[in-house]
């Protein structure tokens, strides 16, 4: 049996981290800074729903159960990887702790308190780890992981309640390509009525390459833009592009219970994936195809034409989305297929791309220049035989 391994991003598409200065370390001044929550309209959100009764999985690195901005909303999860780094080490948990704060954070302290306010503050994070950190000390021992270790954290996951998967990571090197039994896991999934969302990929300046997880049909595919409504340099253009939202400059949470800014495509689906949780908290028999449709129905400042590679059918919108919702009739769950018309339309036009939203020039304003700090994490994979080149 021929044994082929993989490095460099062959999952997880990690964030930049920039340390916030230390004025605005402050925690009051914390919320203040996440822009994603004004420009998605979440106060207006919650007025129907915070996510409460909602699981929202995690496949990710590991998660800080204790962090004060996630305490009482992680549940015991799953390590599909079984080597490196264990929890309480900052090696395990930096992005899956990152992300489950955009989805499910809850902010700490009296009153409005302070940290990290999730889209879905009282939705469960169920986390599975799938990938290494990028300074897991095991990477330095060229281990390989599971091959499948993905396909069996999104099996496991929807066999264990999760309403929503949340998929921060993804294949976009020169040779990704689909594997047979991820694509069967995602379908699996979307057959039990669990939402699926994926990062679309960080490759905007580097070839625009396709990116696994998020090309699988079905899955609500994510593209990142910045606090002008703008498409972030670095985000993937591709036909699966579904929705986007913020990526540039989004504050998150860290197991050193300091906050940083981070930017990618992994930001954006999280968000996402928050929303989908206020969606299906409040409207609970509605399908995954019926929550992606009401999620691009109900997009803001779509590109010209609809949709385009850039940015998908907008920015969401979940309060919008929320009262579109309310006219659904649930439907019976079906399999997820590609449209007729396999490839999108290519590039952006120059209007498309640079196309700005009504809310971003009050937004704008600062988080002052920090230090990128890159955090690019690597995972080994094992193919197996007749998966593909």
């Amino acid at each position: 049996m021929r044994r082929r391994t993989r490095t460099a991003s062959s999952l997880l598409l990690a964030a930049g981290l920039a340390l916030l200065p230390a004025t605005a370390a402050h925690a009051d001044s914390i919320r203040a800074q996440q822009w994603g929550l004004s420009a998605l309209h979440l106060d207006e959100a919650w007025r129907t729903t915070q996510g409460q009764g909602v699981t929202v999985a995690v496949l990710d690195t590991g998660v800080e159960d204790d962090h004060p901005d996630l305490a009482g909303n992680v549940l015991p999860g799953k390590d599909m990887v079984g080597f490196g780094a264990g929890p309480g080490d900052r090696a395990w948990a930096r992005h899956g702790t990152a992300m489950a704060g955009i989805i499910a954070g809850h902010g700490h302290g009296p009153g409005d308190g302070a940290g990290i306010m999730g889209v879905a503050p009282k939705a469960k994070i169920l986390p599975v780890r799938v990938i290494l950190e990028d300074k897991d000390p095991a990477r330095s021992k060229a281990r390989v992981t599971r091959g499948n270790a993905l396909a069996d954290g999104i099996r496991w996951a929807a066999d264990h309640g999760a309403d929503v998967i949340n998929l921060s990571l993804g294949d976009d090197s020169d040779s990704a390509h689909p594997e047979a039994g991820e694509d069967e896991a995602v379908q699996y999934a979307l057959g039990k009525g669990v939402v699926v969302v994926a990062s679309a990929g960080n490759g905007g300046d580097k070839g625009d390459h396709v990116s696994y997880p998020a090309a699988y049909p079905g899955v609500i595919a994510v593209t990142a833009v910045d606090r002008y409504g703008t498409r972030a340099s670095f985000s993937t253009r591709r036909w699966y592009a579904a929705v986007s939202a913020p990526g540039v400059d989004v504050v998150i949470a860290d197991p050193d219970h300091r906050y940083y800014e981070g930017w990618g495509t992994s930001a954006a689906s999280a968000f996402v994936s928050g929303a989908a949780a206020l969606l299906k908290a409040d409207r609970p028999k509605l399908t995954p195809a019926q929550i992606k449709k009401v999620l691009e129905d109900t997009a803001r400042d779509a590109p010209t034409g609809g949709r385009d590679d850039s940015r998908g059918f907008g920015m969401i919108d979940p309060a919008a989305a929320l009262k579109a919702a309310t006219n659904l009739k649930p439907e019976n769950p079906r399999p997820a297929t590609y449209a007729k018309k396999y490839f999108g339309p290519g590039p952006d036009t120059p209007d498309s791309a640079s196309s700005g939203t009504g809310w971003a020039a009050w937004l704008a304003g600062g988080t002052g220049t920090a230090l990128l700090i890159a955090a690019a994490a690597v995972i080994w994979r094992n193919r197996r035989p007749g998966t593909g080149g």
